[in-house]
Parts: C-alpha cells; structure tokens; sequence
C-alpha cells in the first residue's frame, strides 16, 4: 500500500510518500481501505520528533480515519463491509489501517466520508474534555480557548448541546464570527482584550471550566476568573510548557483544579468506553445535524504537506482533511 512517512523528524522534516506492507489486524481489529483521514496538530508536533507514537503503534501519520471494513476476525464478521470512522493511534494517512472495533463508529446517515474523518478525535476529544474532566452541566459557564479550532469548534457544539454558557476566545474577527455562528454567547479577540477583565465583568461568580490548549501564562490569568470548585483543564501547551510565575492562593480560595489531559495515549477500554458514551448521548444529535464537524478544507491525501502548511500558519478555522 502507499502511506506517506516522515523523513528526518525535527525542525527539517518532511513527508514522503512510499510503498509500506498492509498493517496486519489483530483479533480486535478491523482493517479499513481508508477514504479519508483528518489532519490534527498532533501531526505536525509528531513530525517535529516530540510526540512519538504509543509502544508498537504504527509511526506512519494520521490520528483518524473514515473508510470501509475490508478485512475482520470471524468474531467481528457483522463489520466486514460497513462504513465506519473512529481513532486511530497512528497510520491514518496510509491507504489503509487498522481500527479496533470497539473505537469503530457506523457513518452517520447522510455524513460523507470527509465529514466522518472530521469528527472522531475532535468531538471524542472535547466530549471528553467538558464531560469526563470538565463534568459540567446545563447552566455551567465555560471558556473554551482557541474556539475557531477543531477541538474549539466541536466543544462549542458539545456544551450549547447540552445547555451550557459558553465564553470562546480566538485571534480574529472572522474566527469570532464563526464561533458565534456555532453558538458562543460571548466571543473574545485575544489580541484586542484581556479575556480575564471581560469575564470578570459578564461572569462575576466565575466560569465553571476553563478548556484550555494554550497554558504558560494562561494558567494564572484563568486562575483569577474561577468560579467555586472550578477546573482547568490543561490539553496542549501552545503557549508554552512552563508557567512564567504560579501563584496557588488564589487556586486554594476557589478550591479550584488544574487537570491535564491526552487521548493518543489512553488504553484501548479508555478509549473503548469514551467512543460508547459518545454515540450513547451524541450519535442522534450527529445524524440530525445537530452537531457537525467545521470543515475549511479539504486535499488530495498526496498534499498533505501543504494541510500542515496551513495548520501552522494558525489560519485555520475548523478541520483540514485528507482525501483519498
């Protein structure tokens, strides 16, 4: 099969696309004939050599994917031709991979390939990030950093969904503007305005969750508009690994929380569980168009070095996608 592979990961890398053996499925796995693959950051900073795959996963690109069942056990033969999307822990930008069954998802009526390859890694992700951690609830306040993302796109979604207010942050007019169309009550330009002073003003009893990809001096500005027995929750670190000054008073007074979170590297029943509570409470919503991936582009899956161009321009609004 063609995948396409990293050559000299770090600051040099580049793709390659290469002739590589189809990976071989075991008794949990479902081998898919791909048909498209989303484009995460996490790509991008695997390329650079700082986010290597799980012990024994495939180093090939591509976090998940959207195709057909073209190989399963004889245990798993009801999945043999169905149209699925789900995580991968690697390999998605390949013509084909492997999808444990239980992350597998039946393509929601009407979604296309494209729109399912959108979906799995941010809607799991930010399911996870407002629900698991965040545990929030209707009439909850929430600010979700970098809200014209992926992640930030479907977080939206996900806690409008399920009645929640939501405060969103991004670098432009037009990334407001879209963040506002998916449902944000307040929209803040981080270049023009201090998201702390506006929401110490609009929310005076505090947000309830902070979802935040930025961290470095982010923490301690977030620190200062938590509600009581709020939580942070920490899921990259944009803005850089280290805090320039911490000061934990303030974090004691709310009894506050600081959680940082990653999916790539969960176990298998981990991700098993999230995937069933997200089709249990979301699946319905998702064939109803309720909740829908935000798609900016899509390429040729040969072009994928130009989808990470993009990506790290910062100028993206939603997914990129791969097709094949």
């Amino acid at each position: 099969m063609q995948a396409i592979i990293v050559k000299q990961p770090g600051k040099n890398s580049s793709l390659e696309l290469t002739t590589l053996a189809l990976p071989t499925a075991n008794a949990e796995q479902l081998l898919i004939k791909v048909a498209a693959a989303g484009v995460n950051r996490a790509d991008l900073v695997q390329r650079q050599g700082l986010y290597p795959p799980p012990a024994g996963e495939s180093d090939v690109l591509g976090l998940e994917v959207a195709g057909t069942v073209v190989a399963a056990p004889a245990h798993l033969q009801h999945w043999q031709g169905k149209q699925v999307f789900g995580l991968v822990p690697g390999g998605g930008y390949a013509e084909y991979a492997v999808l444990h069954h239980q992350h597998a998802m039946l393509l929601p009526e009407g979604f296309t390939m494209v729109q399912a390859a959108a979906t799995a890694e941010v809607f799991l992700t930010a399911y996870q990030l407002l629900f698991l951690h965040g545990q929030i609830q209707a009439k909850q306040k929430v600010l979700i950093h970098a809200g014209a993302s992926g992640v930030g796109t479907a977080a939206i979604q996900l806690a409008k969904f399920f009645g929640a207010e939501v405060a969103v942050t991004a670098s432009t007019d037009e990334k407001l503007a879209l963040c506002k169309q998916l449902g944000a009550d307040i929209t803040i330009n981080y270049k023009q305005q201090r998201f702390e002073q506006i929401l110490a003003q609009l929310w005076p009893k505090g947000a309830n969750l902070v979802l935040d990809p930025v961290a470095g001096d982010y923490v301690q500005r977030e620190i200062a508009i938590l509600a009581l027995d709020a939580k942070i929750v920490l899921y990259a670190m944009m803005g850089g690994r280290r805090l320039p000054e911490l000061d934990l008073a303030p974090l004691f007074k709310q009894r506050g929380h600081i959680i940082c979170s990653t999916l790539r590297n969960r176990s298998d029943v981990y991700k098993a569980d999230l995937t069933k509570q997200f089709i249990a409470n979301c699946g319905a919503a998702l064939t109803a168009g309720k909740l829908q991936p935000v798609i900016q582009q899509q390429y040729h899956w040969h072009q994928a070095a130009e989808a990470h161009q993009l990506m790290a321009s910062n100028q993206t609004q939603g997914k990129l996608v791969l097709r094949f």
